[in-house]
């Protein structure tokens, strides 16, 4: 699931669901996924999502488009009624389709054509009338024939590198990291610019923050603020708290309170 923020509350507005994509597309694609929602004769939701360091290619009426990888959090908001598919790439995955650095279109959106050319606008289409399923397998052939057959050793370091800083709290600081992965920091930040178009220290920190909003989203007022930060790597709750409230827009103590309230009732 994306980092949504007030889960509960947003999952009673829309339907979220993933596809895994074809087996020979894996290591290019995480999932594709699919929002739905019918609000007619309510008022509109605004969701609030912390992002990945994943560039998404998303297709709903009117808007279809490539979606680099936003720094801070972003809203959609959904009105009547409407489904958005998605293909969200691995971090490094979408480097073989762009033909520039990745870093080039990070905060930005471009129209399928600008990176897929004129056939887009078919798949496109082809998308918007299809199914779930039937819209995974169009995705699927469209990407299948334009992806390299051979893999790509700097692609396969920078995922690495990725999920350590996911799976290893302790791993606070770039050189950590790059002392884990046996290169030097400069390299690892040209192979982050390249591939996945944010810096180590923003995926590091990204992190951090997204098993924050998960671990209060679970606990609601149960949540240990002291433990949390001394399990996510932060030197005491304080930093903790700038982090998480400069990203989310409040500390985490309000939204773990949040989860606890009537939104979830």
């Amino acid at each position: 699931m994306p980092a949504i923020l007030h889960p509960g509350a947003g999952l009673r507005k829309f339907r979220f669901g993933t596809v895994d994509a074809a087996p020979a597309l894996r290591p290019f694609v995480a999932h594709y996924w699919i929002v739905s929602w019918d609000l007619r004769g309510e008022e509109p939701y605004e969701q609030r999502v912390l992002p990945y360091p994943a560039v998404n290619v998303t297709f709903t009426a009117g808007r279809c488009r490539v979606a680099g990888v936003p720094r801070g959090r972003f809203a959609e908001v959904l009105r009547g009624e409407g489904r958005v598919f998605g293909a969200r790439f691995q971090p490094g995955g979408f480097r073989p389709f762009l033909d520039a650095l990745v870093s080039s279109i990070t905060g930005r959106f471009l129209p399928v054509e600008a990176v897929f050319g004129a056939e887009a606008r078919g798949l496109a289409d082809a998308i918007l009338a299809a199914g779930d399923e039937a819209a995974a397998a169009l995705m699927d052939d469209f990407l299948g024939t334009r992806a390299p057959r051979e893999p790509d050793a700097a692609a396969t370091l920078v995922a690495a590198a990725v999920a350590l800083a996911a799976a290893e709290p302790g791993i606070t600081r770039v050189d950590d990291l790059a002392g884990e992965l046996g290169v030097g920091m400069r390299r690892l930040q040209r192979l982050f610019a390249e591939y996945v178009g944010v810096g180590p220290k923003w995926v590091i920190r990204r992190h951090r923050l997204h098993e924050a909003a998960a671990r209060a989203a679970a606990t609601g007022t149960a949540l240990d603020l002291v433990a949390l930060a001394a399990d996510l790597g932060y030197s005491d709750q304080a930093h903790l708290t700038r982090d998480f409230a400069s990203l989310v827009g409040e500390p985490p103590s309000r939204y773990a309170k949040a989860q606890s309230g009537p939104e979830l009732t």
